[in-house]
């Protein structure tokens, strides 16, 4: 559908970013809900191809969405069956591991800290070394008590939130055509095509931006693969992967891989501090990558945002629900786009307006000659 774009004005602006932080806010207090909801998307947008070629070999709609989530659902529970005993066996070694990488990397940041602290006056009377000793000590004591137990607690409790995802997807397959033609039926006539074309471009905006991150991760993993390999540190698929998936997080997703990373390496490598800014480089590198090239191509303009406007609102999603704020404010901001600028349009524009009132005008001159007939 070629519909000439429409740049909404200064006051539909303020009303679409008003409307985003309102939003934001609403779903801040119903994570449990709209976290499920997002990864349904994603699910609904990768399985939508399988099942139109389903239907096309001659399935029904309703067979295909239940095969697909069907199978997905026995998939993943197969998956939990088989993770929750390995976990169990694995969990004490994992712990052990783990603090074994901590202590690598708190030993490299260290020396780092120790050569800022050599070389500049404020460091060393800052004395940051002493309190990041303190600190690591007291975690080292009591990481299960503290850190571990709430990661398990907080993963029970979203547990049964995630399980909704299947749920939903299924219902976004078997009757997602049938919710646009009932928005197009409820709709008068004069505003039909507009409103048709506001349903085509938030579908194809989500499945564009959507996918465009799922694209963009696998291929964050694969760079970040290949230079964990080169610099000959371990697990680099694994390493790469977890680095991927939290460079999506906005600010803060970085930073913690960057940080996973390091671990490693000072683990694996002690003291070798060129081997640390080789990690540190390749971040920058990719981080940059992905901003100037990677998400330009691969998600495109898909949210037609202006670079600064994102920027600020990342900060202010971050401040009303801190990094799920940080992870919805952008796709949201790009909905209520579409929604506010033809609305605008819709309400601006004057053929749509007499097109209506022409067509009530014609429902009751027959509503009144039907009156007459009877009478």
């Amino acid at each position: 559908m070629n519909v000439t774009r429409h740049d909404p004005g200064p006051v539909t602006w303020v009303g679409i970013i008003a409307v985003t932080c309102l939003l934001l806010l609403l779903f801040q207090k119903i994570l449990w809900l709209v976290v499920p909801f997002l990864l349904a998307l994603v699910l609904y947008y990768l399985l939508s191809p399988l099942a139109r070629r389903m239907v096309l070999a001659g399935f029904s709609n309703d067979f295909a969405a239940a095969a697909l989530c069907g199978t997905f659902m026995l998939g993943l529970g197969l998956w939990l069956l088989l993770l929750y005993p390995w976990t169990l066996a694995n969990a004490d070694a994992w712990h052990s591991t783990f603090m074994r990488y901590l202590t690598g990397g708190y030993s490299l940041i260290d020396g780092l800290v120790k050569g800022m602290e050599h070389k500049f006056a404020f460091a060393r009377g800052a004395h940051l070394s002493e309190h990041m000793g303190i600190r690591f000590a007291a975690m080292q004591n009591h990481f299960a008590e503290e850190y571990l137990g709430a990661a398990l607690l907080a993963l029970g409790a979203w547990l049964p939130s995630l399980l909704l995802i299947p749920v939903i997807t299924y219902f976004l397959l078997k009757q997602g055509a049938s919710f646009r033609k009932f928005l197009g039926v409820a709709v008068p006539n004069a505003y039909f095509e507009k409103t048709l074309y506001l349903t085509h471009a938030i579908d194809r905006t989500a499945r564009s931006y959507f996918l465009g991150l799922v694209k963009l991760t696998l291929l964050d993993a694969l760079l970040y693969s290949a230079g964990f390999r080169l610099l000959g540190i371990s697990s680099p698929a694994m390493l790469g992967g977890i680095a991927a998936a939290l460079g999506q997080i906005p600010y803060i997703g970085p930073l913690i891989g960057c940080l996973a990373a390091l671990l490693v390496t000072g683990t694996d490598f002690p003291g070798q501090l060129e081997l640390a800014y080789g990690v540190l480089g390749l971040f920058v590198a990719i981080r940059l990558l992905d901003d100037l090239l990677f998400m330009p191509v691969i998600v495109g303009k898909s949210l037609r945002l202006h670079p600064l406007l994102s920027l600020l609102m990342l900060l202010v999603g971050g401040a009303i629900a801190g990094i799920a704020g940080l992870m919805l404010i952008l796709p949201m901001l790009g909905m209520t786009l579409l929604l506010g600028e033809t609305l605008e349009i819709i309400l601006t524009a004057p053929r749509l307006r007499a097109r209506h009132a022409y067509a009530r005008r014609l429902r009751a001159r027959a509503a009144q000659n039907d009156l007459h007939t009877f009478s």
